[in-house]
């Protein structure tokens, strides 16, 4: 996994800038009902689309959260007392807390076996009855959109996605939570091109691929023989998912009704 406390500072600007921000607040928004409430932005990162929830949003009181400390530092800037240091998996809020909980670009960067289900669990524990959860899921596939070099990579070795969207359903239904809707966004000036992906397969991106293996080296020669080799092809379009606490417990509501 990449050191989040190095990667702070350009952090925004690798990642689609204010742009995809803009889109990813936007989309995040158009699953949360209007009205007044608490709203929290789970691994918040640098605060960029959290200020825009906040922003968008007067009605809500937002809060950050994320664990690495330069994330936490930038985003405290841009929301100055609205964000706290705090592990995802270990959220440090009661029950019912928020009207509605966001994580996102975060399930994807899960490794450990069962932090996905941790990071659901919380996220549903904070939420009160009829809230809304909202997550992006499915980012790695995102970034497949049929191009020349998507073509050169399809046989590297991927590990499972974390973020599958079946996969965080079933973990979302585990904890109560039921589907309440989903959007999509373009992922602004993130197209790959060959030269750009040569440097992130060096670089440790593609996390099957360690930089300096011969396999990598492979790929990046592959990717070394496509042409326009500085054209960024088609941006990703990333998939955001909404879950719903119900109001009544649904195991509480059978056992009242006796069967």
């Amino acid at each position: 996994m990449l050191d989040y406390d190095k990667e702070a500072g350009d952090y925004d600007l690798s990642r689609g800038g204010e742009a995809r921000a803009e889109a990813a607040a936007q989309t995040v928004l158009g699953l949360i009902p209007q009205g007044r409430g608490r709203l929290l932005d789970v691994a918040c990162g640098t605060g960029i689309v959290t200020r825009r929830l906040a922003a968008a949003r007067p009605g809500l009181r937002v809060t950050g959260a994320d664990l690495t400390p330069a994330m936490v530092r930038m985003a405290s800037a841009r929301l100055p007392g609205t964000i706290v240091r705090a592990d995802s998996r270990r959220l440090p809020f009661p029950d019912g807390t928020f009207d509605a909980v966001t994580t996102v670009w975060l399930l994807h960067l899960l490794d450990a076996p069962g932090d996905v289900r941790a990071v659901v669990a919380e996220c549903a524990r904070v939420l009160r009855p009829g809230g809304v959860y909202v997550t992006t899921v499915d980012k790695a596939a995102a970034h497949d959109v049929g191009s020349d070099i998507d073509a050169v990579l399809a046989g590297r070795p991927r590990r499972p996605a974390a973020d599958a969207a079946d996969t965080v359903r079933a973990h979302a239904g585990r904890h109560g939570l039921r589907p309440a809707g989903h959007g999509s966004f373009r992922g602004t000036g993130q197209g790959r091109s060959p030269r750009g992906t040569i440097a992130d397969l060096r670089r440790g991106w593609f996390t099957q691929l360690p930089p300096g293996e011969p396999r990598t080296e492979h790929f990046a020669a592959r990717l070394a023989g496509l042409p326009d080799q500085d054209r960024p092809r088609a941006d990703p379009h990333f998939t955001v998912r909404a879950f719903r606490k119900p109001v009544t417990d649904p195991v509480d509501s059978r056992s009242r009704g006796g069967g």
